[in-house]
């Protein structure tokens, strides 16, 4: 079994969740954990491959839900660091993405910031949109925390990560 694993990432806490719960995946499939600008570079990168089995699809909650170039823009001003993924983000990829006939089984994931908690969900948003595409969900939409802006992941989150992979992986691995 196969499994691709696209994240979007500003400061590198939603990197280290896709890597987390790839980590996870791992233990039942073959996984590749992409950033999604390296996807949307290459000429098809809109397309999955033959014989992916879960594609899972995670990036940070901005204003509410996934990010906007002109969210990303703002996240740059003042930036600690230069952001992990810059120009194009999952909204965009998923707006061109392909999915193959009769669909694919498919989760989504995000960061947020856990204080203030503020209401939307990338996670939910992007969701949507794979349902929109044909995709069928194998978990509902989870979400990790994070300290702040550019602070880092609240302890534990890369464990959940991990154990939610597993369960990713469970719940496509048939039993017997």
């Amino acid at each position: 079994m196969r499994a691709r694993v696209v994240y979007e990432s500003m400061f590198g806490s939603t990197r280290e969740v896709a890597r987390a719960l790839g980590l996870g995946l791992a233990e039942t499939m073959d996984v590749d954990v992409l950033e999604v600008g390296s996807l949307a570079a290459t000429p098809d990168g809109n397309h999955l491959p033959m014989g992916l089995d879960l594609l899972v699809v995670g990036g940070p909650t901005h204003a509410f839900g996934m990010t906007r170039a002109s969210t990303r823009a703002d996240a740059a001003t003042g930036a600690p660091r230069p952001l992990v993924t810059q120009g194009v983000g999952i909204r965009e990829w998923l707006d061109r993405l392909v999915l193959p006939h009769g669909g694919i089984a498919c989760a989504t994931f995000d960061t947020k910031v856990e204080h203030p908690n503020l209401p939307g969900s990338a996670a939910k948003a992007a969701a949507r949109r794979m349902r929109g595409l044909g995709g069928h969900l194998v978990l509902p939409p989870h979400t990790f925390t994070v300290q702040g802006k550019s602070d880092g992941l609240v302890d534990g989150q890369l464990d959940a990560a991990r154990a939610w992979g597993r369960s990713l992986g469970s719940a496509l691995t048939p039993v017997g």
